[in-house]
């Protein structure tokens, strides 16, 4: 346990009080692997819950891994939300499935990508989605799980698709 000194005077006098803080678990308690911290209000707006079970004074930890059930789970590991939970999947745990938003503010999948492709060769999804973002459009804190920017994991998204489509057309 860390120890935390703090100013305990109102008069901005020196004395201080050692203070126990709660250590922070940082890594997913079912997979081990680091978290990303997310905002409370990303946890809040994408539980399907009841928000009775969010611990205020709690950090929320965002778990990205593919094959881990959890999604968030509170800084102390003793709280967990998986997939189920939630109103939405998670494309960090279905990147490969065509119907998974991997933009959940302009509602942009795989399978939309795919078939821009298909149809006109190119794909406008990067450009669109920046073009959003700079008119203050989106809401990824609030609609993205992984509570913040989508565009990697479109440009991603698009790279990946166009490489898929270019394997079956050479192969």
């Amino acid at each position: 346990m860390t120890m935390q000194t703090t100013d305990c005077c109102a008069t901005g006098s020196s004395c201080t009080v050692e203070q126990p803080t709660a250590a922070q678990v940082l890594h997913c308690p079912a997979c081990g692997k680091k978290g990303k911290p997310v905002g409370i209000e990303t946890v809040k707006a994408l539980l399907a819950v009841t928000l009775h079970e969010i611990q205020p004074d709690h950090a929320y930890l965002f778990c990205r891994t593919p094959d881990c059930a959890v999604v968030y789970f509170a800084d102390d590991g003793e709280q967990t939300f998986t997939e189920h939970e939630l109103r939405e999947q998670v494309h960090q745990k279905h990147s490969d499935e065509d119907d998974v938003f991997v933009c959940y503010c302009f509602r942009h999948t795989p399978g939309s990508i795919r078939a821009e492709l298909l149809a006109t060769g190119q794909s406008t999804v990067v450009a669109t989605v920046t073009q959003g973002t700079k008119l203050h459009q989106c809401a990824c804190e609030l609609r993205n799980p992984q509570g913040s920017c989508c565009l990697g994991n479109v440009g991603a998204a698009v790279k990946r698709v166009r490489q898929e489509l270019t394997a079956i057309a050479v192969g």
